[in-house]
């Protein structure tokens, strides 16, 4: 097929890369304007630019596609290229702009949305690190096609995987990432042969995931051993969840726990054993096992070689 794509970050790199692998003729790539990034904060393009340029594929990087938005005549320039390309459709996948009806309305078949979710569960801005933190047992791909809702448009293919225990958004994120890219593949080819019928999303079920927000990392320890345990693993890598440890003046990053199946005797935040396999942090219900920790300005340790430089009696 002849196909827009509109992506960003890695989970819409890997499906682009799966589009190009199956033979279809993008003809044109919408990406976010590059961003500064690391420590010198150098302009630093998305991974689906990257992946684009070394493609051969035209790319745009409109701040906006709205015509009566904050930049108009970049959304104008947009919009003429998207009618020039004469797509059959537009494939999006965590672009990270709005698509106003004018632009779903002119590919022939529409606008297709990898959805990192079992919809309608989990619309929204952030489904997978929503999906860990609520303890789901599984989640998936939905591919949807796109209305002017968010993320409420009919499903056209679905595909599931469980969540392992102690997998943290990271890891999920990238078998997602993956299985995304297959189902699109397999969608275009239903498409293709007319073997592909939409649905309807049910008005049961519905849930919004929530953008997340750096004021939800600090961890309040009154809260259950296991709620924690899954904020951690959901807030791997980003934002990463935080607890304070004695001894320390700033927060520590925790980046794996788990939730022991041990009552807890001590006040919440109060640390009741540290070493090798932990620091077990009693909570609101039972303890808290961290086992992957990083101090502010240091590196991501194991419990045991955190443990060894770390002084609890001295801040």
């Amino acid at each position: 097929m002849r196909l827009v794509f509109a992506g960003t970050p890695e989970f819409a790199r890997v499906a682009l890369k799966a589009l190009l692998a199956a033979g279809h003729e993008i003809v044109l790539v919408l990406t976010q304007p590059d961003r500064p990034a690391g420590r010198g904060l150098k302009l630093t393009p998305s991974p689906v630019k990257t992946e684009a340029l070394a493609a051969g594929v035209p790319v745009m990087q409109p701040r906006s596609l709205r015509l009566d938005g904050k930049y108009p005549e970049e959304a104008a320039e947009a919009h003429g290229a998207l009618r020039a390309a004469e797509a059959d459709a537009m494939i999006v996948a965590a672009y990270g702009l709005i698509l106003p009806r004018s632009v779903l309305d002119i590919p022939r078949l529409g606008c297709l949305n990898i959805h990192a979710s079992l919809l309608p569960r989990w619309r929204g801005a952030a489904p997978i690190q929503r999906a860990i933190e609520a303890g789901d047992a599984e989640t998936g791909i939905t591919i949807m096609q796109m209305d002017a809702g968010l993320d409420t448009g009919d499903m056209l293919l679905k595909g599931a995987l469980p969540i392992e225990p102690d997998q943290t958004a990271g890891e999920l994120h990238d078998r997602l990432a993956v299985l995304g890219g297959e189902l699109i593949v397999q969608a275009l080819a239903r498409l293709e042969t007319g073997d592909l019928r939409a649905s309807p999303q049910p008005e049961d079920g519905v849930t919004y995931a929530a953008k997340l927000d750096k004021a939800e990392a600090a961890l309040d320890c009154t809260r259950p051993a296991d709620e924690l345990a899954r904020r951690v693993l959901a807030f791997n890598p980003v934002p990463g969840a935080t607890v304070r440890l004695p001894g320390l003046a700033d927060p520590v990053k925790a980046w794996r726990a788990r939730a022991l199946d041990e009552a807890a005797t001590a006040a919440p935040g109060t640390v009741v054993r540290a070493g090798a396999a932990g620091v077990d942090v009693a909570t609101g219900r039972g303890v808290l096992r961290l086992t992957e920790l990083q101090k502010a300005g240091g590196k991501r340790q194991p419990a045991d070689v955190f443990v060894r430089g770390w002084n609890p009696g001295t801040a």
